[in-house]
């Protein structure tokens, strides 16, 4: 047996909740930005994911009109952090509605690092660093998908193996789950797929 829900009947705030709630878990991009005026913003949205491997690109989703937005807009540059385990209260600091003029860096205590290509800064404590370009911004309902070139990566050289490749059990990222909940990597199971030509008595054809 099923409960089962019509999103028009529900309203779209309480269907928001329940759909947050099943499309889980959800990677957070740690959006940092700057103002026409110079003010840098730092905000966690967790509508986010690759967009495009050639060129590299991401893409989130900002609910509404939001500082993020409105920053990348004036001056078209943003960078994604990785939120990592060890700063999950700061993160969801960074999630607080503070007015347009106050910094989250400021206001939560967050050290900055300078970036490489853009003017937003880096979370310094974050183990990656995306630096974005914007490239188009697209209205959905009452959202806006935001999709961004990436122009250069800053990965802690710890977080890397012998190859330069990022390992998870040294990035430990967090990620959203429903409600007030978070996640964090827990068990990692690993597993290669089989070729189709390998597939245990193959597979039928026509």
């Amino acid at each position: 047996m099923r409960t089962e829900f019509e999103p028009a009947a529900m309203g779209g705030r309480a269907f928001y909740r329940l759909l947050t709630s099943v499309v889980v878990p959800r990677p957070i991009a740690w959006i940092s930005t700057l103002s026409a005026d110079g003010v840098d913003n730092l905000a966690p949205h967790s509508f986010f994911t690759v967009a495009s491997v050639n060129p590299p690109m991401i893409s989130f989703t900002s609910v509404g009109e939001k500082d993020s937005l409105r920053n990348i807009r004036q001056t078209g540059e943003f960078v994604v952090s990785l939120a990592p385990e060890e700063l999950f209260e700061a993160v969801n600091a960074t999630g607080t509605g503070f007015p347009a003029g106050v910094s989250e860096f400021d206001a939560a205590g967050i050290a900055r690092e300078q970036s490489t290509t853009v003017r937003p800064p880096r979370v310094a404590g974050s183990p990656v660093a995306l630096e974005c370009r914007l490239r188009e911004i697209h209205p959905v309902g009452d959202c806006f998908v935001v999709y961004g070139e990436i122009i250069h990566a800053a990965v802690a050289a710890e977080a890397l193996d012998a190859d330069a490749h990022p390992r998870i059990e040294r990035l430990r990222p967090l990620s959203r789950l429903g409600l007030n909940e978070w996640g964090t990597i827990g068990e990692v199971r690993t597993i290669s797929r089989i070729p189709a030509d390998e597939w245990p008595g193959h597979y039928q054809k026509g």
